[in-house]
């Protein structure tokens, strides 16, 4: 998929115009990440902003007795660390892969330019007024969905409608995805293998056959 086209499909700039996306594109600077590797830590000063083509990255916040709190997981074809635009100029998280990951850098300093451009401004104020409405869902889903509606929501988008699914993610990572607890997910799986509704063998869930046309999972 070309970078234009992952511009496209990304939540934070989905839906401004081809002309953007190209001018976007014409500065994005590709970077290959191995496993474990930081992108950036936090405090840095913020250089640019990230486009995650695949793998996954996770960004997390390190307390003051040195614990690493997981923020969120980053998806393909989500754009991270944009706080750095406008906010404030230091990354307030790290980020690390979490699997050998395939980013785009998107240059703070040349995206100061790009905005220098009407149509392009237009497009990107557009495009701000579409997170927020996005943030305003997420806080809706968190509010609306119980915990278990929201871990077979996730399952559902990461994985599909699979019955046996292989988390690639630390059951911490899984628990921050869903916005809980590492307690209250593990209580959670533990409920869900007692009812009969998963088998846990290792970190392999496995849910009963024809569990995705039985249950209704909201969409």
């Amino acid at each position: 998929m070309d970078i234009a086209s992952l511009l496209d499909r990304s939540g934070f700039l989905q839906g401004m115009g081809e002309k953007s996306r190209r001018s976007l594109a014409a500065i994005c600077v590709e970077r290959q990440a191995v496993r474990k590797e930081i992108l950036f830590f936090e405090g840095e000063h913020g250089e640019a902003l990230y486009l995650l083509a695949s793998g996954s990255v996770s960004l997390f916040k390190t307390t003051a007795d040195g614990k690493e709190v997981v923020i969120k997981v980053v998806r393909p074809g989500e754009i991270f660390a944009e706080v750095i635009l406008f906010e404030q100029d230091i990354y307030p998280v790290s980020a690390t892969a979490k699997t050998a990951c395939r980013v785009f850098l998107l240059p703070r300093r040349q995206f100061y330019a790009l905005l220098d451009d009407a149509a392009f401004r237009d497009d990107f104020i557009g495009m701000l007024m579409r997170k927020q409405r996005y943030l305003a869902d997420r806080i809706r889903f968190l509010t609306t969905h119980d915990v278990e509606d929201r871990f077979f929501i996730f399952l559902r988008e990461q994985f599909g409608e699979n019955e046996r699914i292989v988390p690639p993610l630390s059951n911490k990572d899984m628990a921050a995805a869903i916005g809980v607890t590492p307690e209250t997910y593990s209580r959670l799986l533990a409920r869900l293998s007692g009812e009969g509704k998963i088998v846990m063998v290792g970190k392999t869930i496995r849910l009963q056959k024809g569990f995705w046309k039985s249950r209704n999972v909201p969409g």
